[in-house]
């Protein structure tokens, strides 16, 4: 019997003018591994979420056809009497944690499903030394990465030891070491446990090679469900972006003047413990200069200093010019009830200018839709138009890429270098496919910790 069944699955958000879904049937097994891919807002968090029973019970909206987990049907029960049998990791790590506390978050699945509260810490303990997070037991979540929220996420889930695993972007913020292990594990899982495991990824190289089986959406449309060579074969034929890494660009901008300095910055967030120390940096109208380093290990904050989002504590940073910055998460700052209106926001109420941002970001048709109903690659794409279109002097990324997938990717790339020219960019990024089509030069923060793979 199969651990999960979705027959003939159609739905709509509320007042959405499109279905997300639309007749999706499939089977999950127990120790299979399947990768769900598809452009973004094609569906496939929706899809997460309908296994989760997220959909409908929290979302709301028009369902029909059924979803069947561990046998029983999620129209009948809410998620949290599936809390047992499925976890999930969501986009947004930042949306996703409850506590203040890195050992109360990982603790807390097991304690609610009714172990002690030393088996919940023993379990919490295990979940963060899978995830390389180990050193992070003590820690106050609000202090974390983006990239250390993401793995505190990912070990709350695998402390539930559930039977169905889904992970919504897991490697989205993780190094490539980090990455690597965790989908490693991810296999080991599915192997020796029998977890199931349904994964979206936009960066596919290495989950193509640990998956049994791939799923591939198209507007809500289950358009491939294969095994993975013969899904290979399919995507090679008809979807080759998923599947050809980016080139590295072979034109470089000359560099103008320097718009950024920072020099010998040291930054701590609790007395003793920089996480940058005695940095030198300069960037140049013109050049695209990238941050790479370890989860933790301070680009971020280089990033939030370099644009002036944080006081200087020891050393000196000089801007000439405006700066614009893009976070981790631009969906948290939205403030406007209509993408045009967001874009416009920073440029005085100009939806023209707006619109034409809109487009170029390949989001022409979304100027009236409220942003939250965008999805995540959407939103990011909406953050970035947002912010180019104030015209800075220096433009700071923080991890662009994110829920992007590879064909916007290409075409962010190529954006990114047709205006280069035009002001300093300081893009922080732990796709090094990414960094090496689009950077001059790649700069690698000192690592704050050290991964286990045990």
């Amino acid at each position: 019997m199969a651990l999960a069944r979705i027959e003939n699955l159609s739905f709509s958000y509320p007042e959405a003018a499109t279905a997300a879904l639309r007749e999706v049937s499939l089977e999950l097994e127990r120790g299979e591994v399947v990768l769900l891919l598809g452009r973004s807002g094609s569906g496939k968090s929706t899809l997460l979420r309908a296994l989760s029973g997220l959909v409908p019970h929290f979302h709301g909206g028009r369902f029909s056809g059924s979803v069947v987990v561990s046998g029983r049907d999620t129209r009948e029960v809410l998620p949290a009497a599936l809390a047992g049998d499925v976890a999930t990791l969501f986009q947004d790590p930042e949306d996703q944690i409850i506590f203040d506390s890195v050992a109360n978050e990982v603790a807390f699945g097991p304690e609610n499903l009714g172990a002690s509260a030393e088996q919940a810490l023993g379990r919490a303990r295990e979940a963060l030394a899978a995830v390389g997070a180990e050193h992070l037991l003590g820690r106050a979540t609000r202090e974390l990465s983006g990239g250390e929220l993401q793995r505190v996420c990912l070990a709350a889930a695998l402390a539930l030891e559930p039977d169905l695993l889904l992970l919504d972007e897991p490697t989205s913020q993780l190094d490539p070491e980090g990455a690597e292990a965790f989908l490693a594990l991810i296999e080991r899982l599915a192997r020796e446990r029998g977890t199931a495991v349904v994964l979206s990824e936009q960066r596919p190289a290495h989950p193509l090679a640990i998956c049994d089986r791939v799923l591939f959406l198209r507007d809500g449309q289950l358009v491939l469900d294969a095994p993975r060579q013969q899904a290979l074969d399919r995507l090679e034929r008809e979807e080759p972006g998923f599947l050809q890494a980016l080139e590295p660009a072979r034109e470089r901008t000359g560099a103008g003047e320097v718009v950024c300095t920072i020099k010998a910055v040291t930054y701590a967030y609790r007395p003793g413990e920089p996480v940058l120390e005695d940095v030198t940096l300069e960037i140049r109208r013109g050049e695209v200069v990238g941050l790479a380093g370890r989860n933790g290990c301070g680009k971020t904050t280089l990033a939030k200093l370099a644009c002036g989002l944080l006081d200087i504590q020891d050393g000196e940073v000089e801007l000439h010019g405006c700066a614009g910055y893009l976070s981790q998460n631009p969906g948290r700052y939205v403030v406007c009830e209509r993408a045009e209106e967001e874009v416009a926001l920073g440029i005085g109420g100009d939806l023209e200018r707006a619109h034409d941002w809109l487009r170029e970001l390949g989001l022409g048709g979304c100027e009236r839709r409220h942003p939250r109903d965008l999805s995540s690659g959407e939103r990011e794409r909406l953050g970035l138009a947002a912010v180019l279109a104030i015209e800075p002097d220096l433009l700071v990324l923080d991890e662009p890429t994110r829920g992007v997938d590879p064909d916007r990717k290409r075409e962010l790339a190529e954006l990114l270098r047709a205006h280069a020219s035009e002001r300093a960019t300081l893009l922080v990024t732990h796709d090094t496919g990414f960094a090496a089509a689009v950077c001059d030069r790649v700069l690698t923060l000192p690592g704050a910790w050290e991964l286990s793979h045990a």
